[in-house]
């Protein structure tokens, strides 16, 4: 496992799903976490899928960590900005932040399956306000405290949706916008020593992404995409991520991987890590997963597939649809 001991570290978004995964696997590393959402119990949660910051903190205890839970809207930059001082006055420095705070899950749900003209306006706000701006005005103070010590990883949770269509156009449009964030601020913050990832997870069995498969097992599922999501096919856990991130920040070699997508199912191949379960799920641009993916009898013998990887040449010459030469 990688060592963290003596690292701060932030992760935005946490009180749930793929965040208090990330905070999760960091903290098993050593490091201690702050982690920021709007709920910091159960009582103030407005949302009818549980989970606070408080719930995380006590489940990254549990494991031996330490977590520091704080409680932030980051449709608020002042809010923000007395975040980042707080950390600041406490610790004196920042070496880990991963974006990952994001409001926009909720919204696409209940536009899916509508074309961009059928939905409201301000579905591209619920995407990319808390979630694409948000990273960036988090960003912005990171940086700041990482420079003054020559050293830092900022990680932008992104997703496969920055190489093709998923769910909708604003989640798209997001997705490309976090991946290109995150390789242009490599650029400026590359002569500091460091480095700005954009991180992809594969299909992250997240508490929604199970009550959607509980939903869909209770109905009339025959279409192949659906299926995959009713069988929970090559789930990753959100843990998952959280380690991957976790051996980035480790590695004294993280500046090669600057300003580049990082595939967290690849990272874990490469440096040998396991989900919570013991398993190590192939990436979305395996054939061990394409080829089951296209032919549902095929899933129980997946592990018999060779793992081998689209090359990205060939990905962006099938999917990526805009922009074009």
């Amino acid at each position: 496992m990688p060592k963290l001991e003596g690292k701060i570290a932030l992760i935005t978004g946490a009180t749930r799903g793929i965040g208090k995964g990330i905070a999760l696997g960091i903290a098993e590393a050593g490091a201690t976490v702050y982690i920021t959402g709007r709920s910091l119990d159960r009582s103030n949660a407005g949302n009818e899928i549980s989970g606070s910051l408080n719930d995380t903190k006590l489940a990254i205890e549990a494991a031996g960590g330490i977590c520091i839970p704080v409680q932030v809207d980051h449709i608020d930059d002042e809010q923000v900005r007395w975040l980042f001082e707080r950390i600041q006055n406490e610790q004196g420095k920042l070496d880990i932040l991963v974006n990952n705070v994001y409001s926009g899950v909720q919204p696409l749900k209940d536009n899916y399956g509508k074309s961009f003209w059928n939905a409201e306006p301000n579905l591209w706000d619920n995407c990319n306000n808390v979630g694409l701006r948000s990273h960036y005005v988090a960003s912005i103070f990171a940086a700041r405290m990482m420079i003054e010590h020559r050293q830092g990883l900022i990680c932008t949770i992104s997703s496969w949706g920055g190489l093709s269509y998923i769910f909708s156009v604003p989640y798209g449009v997001g997705k490309a916008a976090c991946d290109r964030l995150a390789a242009d601020m490599a650029v400026e913050l590359k002569t500091h020593n460091i480095a700005s990832l954009s991180i992809w997870p594969g299909i992250v069995g997240t508490e929604r992404f199970n009550q959607l498969a509980t939903e869909m097992n209770a109905g009339e599922i025959i279409d192949r995409e659906n299926s995959a999501i009713r069988d929970r096919y090559n789930w990753e856990t959100p843990l998952f991520t959280g380690r991957a991130i976790a051996a980035l920040a480790a590695d004294p070699t993280i500046m090669k991987r600057t300003g580049k997508v990082q595939i967290v199912a690849e990272l874990a191949e490469h440096y040998k890590l396991e989900d919570e379960h013991g398993d190590r799920p192939p990436s979305l641009r395996s054939l061990r997963f394409i080829i089951p993916f296209a032919f549902p009898p095929l899933r129980k013998y997946m592990r018999v597939i060779p793992n081998i990887k689209i090359p990205w040449f060939l990905l962006l010459l099938k999917s990526l649809s805009a922009p074009k030469i």
